[in-house]
């Protein structure tokens, strides 16, 4: 293992508090040359991004475990990942929660192309691609996941709407967030009282990067079950957000 990948498994490991498994590494050295050899081809990130993708990819979605540990949240739920893109957080937060049930869902057919290969190729039975516009999910998914995430997706009071109505009630919802989002966040008490969720902290912390480059996790509780409306058809929620 080169100095690079060894310091970035010690990110990891120091930040998930446990070592790595021999096959943990394994999945992550495939998942980059993967990522890269698709990368080529498909605008999963912006080339300038690519030196920077563990820092500022799969750094950030591990991230994710700081509010794993700090609710104490199991690692046997059913998470749903919306906007997922490229697979972040799902595909790293798959490799190392195995037993965590992770659903990625994105529109785009060429990203969720991307997660089946590397789905395929890495053997992440956990790991169930969904190409659809989250508006357009079955209703069976509705209520029925114990954390949603979304990163880089959508201004929070459309977020709101996209994600919370497919968390249980008492689950949660949690966004990555650059910092100081506490304008999005006064915008967003309306759609936060209709979908029937709460505000709860903001978890912040900072990318192993040269530069000053902080992030937060917005973290949400939903109270109770949402009207089932929710999310509404056909892009409602980006063009007349709550």
């Amino acid at each position: 293992m080169d100095n690079t990948n060894s310091h970035h498994t010690e990110l990891i490991e120091k930040l998930l508090g446990r070592t790595l498994s021999k096959l943990e590494l394994l999945r992550f050295s495939d998942y980059k040359k993967l990522f890269k050899f698709y990368n080529a081809h498909t605008n999963l990130i912006s080339k300038n991004d690519e030196n920077v993708f563990f820092e500022k990819h799969i750094y950030d979605s591990l991230c994710l475990s700081l509010f794993f540990s700090k609710y104490k949240i199991p690692e046997d739920i059913k998470l749903l990942d919306v906007g997922t893109g490229g697979g972040f957080p799902a595909i790293p937060l798959s490799i190392v929660y195995p037993q965590m049930q992770i659903y990625p869902v994105d529109s785009v057919a060429k990203k969720i192309g991307f997660i089946e290969l590397v789905q395929k190729e890495l053997r992440l039975e956990n790991l169930h691609p969904l190409c659809k516009r989250v508006e357009d999910l079955d209703n069976a998914y509705k209520n029925s996941f114990d954390v949603v995430t979304s990163r880089a997706v959508a201004a929070l009071n459309t977020l709101l709407e996209y994600t919370v109505p497919f968390a249980k009630t008492e689950g949660y919802f949690a966004a990555y967030k650059s910092k100081n989002a506490a304008e999005e966040l006064a915008l967003a008490e309306k759609a936060m009282t209709e979908l029937k969720c709460e505000y709860l902290e903001s978890i912040n912390y900072n990318l192993p990067l040269e530069q000053d480059y902080t992030r937060e996790l917005l973290i949400f509780k939903k109270n109770t079950q949402t009207a089932k409306r929710y999310p509404r058809k056909s892009g409602q929620a980006k063009k007349n957000p709550l």
